[in-house]
C-alpha cells in the first residue's frame, strides 16, 4: 500500500504541531509517511528515513477565497498533495487547512467518482459506551436532492463498515419524527429511495436524540443541517464539561481531585482526537480534512485512520457500487 500524505501547512498552530503528530504516528505504527510543505516546515523531518519530503512553495491561507485558491496557488501544499493522490503516489491525503479550499482542491485536482453527484463530509461522532455514529453530510452541500442523500447513505454505510468494522451498519435518515410520513419534501422523497436500496440496512427515519445513542450507526442529512448538528454537539459537550468541573470545584476540598480520575476515561471516549479527520466521500481518492485546531494526538489519529480506510479500499468499494448502479 502506498504511504499516507500529510499537508503540513494550514493548521491553526502552524506546522510544528502537525510535525509532532506525524512523528507520533510513525513511532506508534511505523511505515512511511509523505509530508508536503515549505522547506522550512519540512526541515524538522528532513533526514528521517521514515519520511518522504515533497516541497511546496505556497500555502492556502484561511483568508484565501476557497473557490479560486487551488487554481491561483498551484504550488500550494494542499494542491501538490492532491496531485500526488490523483497520480496514486499516495493512498490518502490529510490536510488541516482551509476546509472550503480543500473541497475545491479535491474536486479540481482529484475529481469525483463516476456516478457520484456530490462529495459529502463524513464525521465520526464518539458515543460513550458504544461505537461512534457516522454522520454525513457535515457541511459540504447546504442544498441537496433526494438522489444525493441516497448516495450519501450508500457511501456512509461503506465508510462505517470499514472504519468501525460493523457488518451491515444501520442507516437512518434524520427527520423530525420516526414515522415514514414525517419530515419535509426532501426527507419524504429520500425515504422512498432508501427503502428500496438493497446495499444498505435502512432503519427509517431517526431523530436528533438518536444521533448520540446506540440505535443507529449512520445518520444521513444535508450539509446545512449536519453542520448545525455537529457544532451544536461540540458546544454542548464543552458546556457540560465546564459545568461539571465548576460544580465539583464548589464542593468540599479534594472532591475535584477524587472525581477527575473517574471523569477522564469518559472524556477520552468523547474527545474527537481519536478520529483526527473527516473523510470527503465521493472523491476519486481518499481525501481527509482535519480541524485546524487539531493537536498532535488528533493528527496521529488521522494518519492511522487514513491507513485503515485505505487498506479497506473504501474508495474502491464506493466506485464499484456506483458503477454497478449506473449500469
Amino acid at each position: 500500500m502506498n504511504p499516507v500524505a500529510v499537508d503540513l501547512m494550514g493548521g491553526d498552530s502552524g506546522p510544528a504541531v502537525i510535525v509532532e503528530g506525524v512523528l507520533e504516528a510513525l513511532d506508534s505504527t511505523g511505515g512511511e509517511i509523505v509530508v508536503v510543505g515549505t522547506e522550512e516546515a519540512c526541515h524538522p523531518l528532513a533526514g528521517d528515513a521514515r519520511v518522504r519530503v515533497v516541497h511546496a512553495s505556497e500555502e492556502i491561507l484561511m483568508s484565501d477565497d476557497p473557490a479560486t485558491a487551488p487554481r491561483r496557488k498551484r504550488d500550494a501544499s494542499m494542491v501538490v498533495g492532491a496531485t500526488l493522490l490523483k497520480e496514486q503516489q499516495v493512498s490518502a491525503l490529510i490536510t488541516f487547512g482551509n476546509s472550503g479550499a480543500a473541497m475545491a482542491t479535491a474536486l479540481v485536482k482529484v475529481g469525483r467518482i463516476r456516478g457520484v453527484a456530490r462529495p459529502a463530509i463524513t464525521v465520526e461522532l464518539p458515543v460513550p459506551g458504544t461505537t461512534s455514529t457516522i454522520m454525513l453530510d457535515a457541511g459540504a452541500n447546504t442544498e441537496v436532492t433526494p438522489a444525493w442523500l441516497h448516495q450519501f447513505a450508500v457511501m456512509g454505510s461503506v465508510f462505517c463498515a470499514a472504519r468501525l468494522n460493523i457488518d451491515r451498519p444501520r442507516v437512518g435518515l434524520l427527520s423530525i419524527g420516526e414515522e415514514p410520513g414525517k419530515g419535509n419534501a426532501l426527507v419524504k422523497e429520500t425515504y422512498k429511495l432508501l427503502v428500496d436500496e438493497p446495499s444498505i440496512n435502512f432503519l427509517g427515519n431517526v431523530e436528533g436524540r438518536d444521533i448520540m445513542s446506540d440505535r443507529v450507526d449512520v445518520v444521513v442529512t444535508d450539509g446545512f443541517t449536519g453542520n448545525i448538528v455537529l457544532k451544536s454537539l461540540e458546544g454542548a459537550a464543552h458546556l457540560f464539561a465546564q459545568a461539571i468541573l465548576a460544580a465539583l470545584s464548589l464542593g468540599d476540598d479534594g472532591v475535584l481531585d477524587l472525581a477527575l480520575p473517574k471523569l477522564l476515561p469518559l472524556w477520552n471516549q468523547m474527545t474527537p482526537d481519536d478520529t483526527g479527520a473527516a473523510a470527503l466521500l465521493g472523491v476519486n481518492g481518499l481525501f481527509l480534512i482535519g480541524h485546524g485546531a487539531s493537536n498532535a494526538r488528533a493528527v496521529a489519529s488521522g494518519i492511522r485512520n487514513a491507513r485503515q480506510l485505505a487498506q479497506a479500499d473504501v474508495v474502491g468499494t464506493i466506485r464499484r457500487l456506483e458503477g454497478s448502479a449506473g449500469e
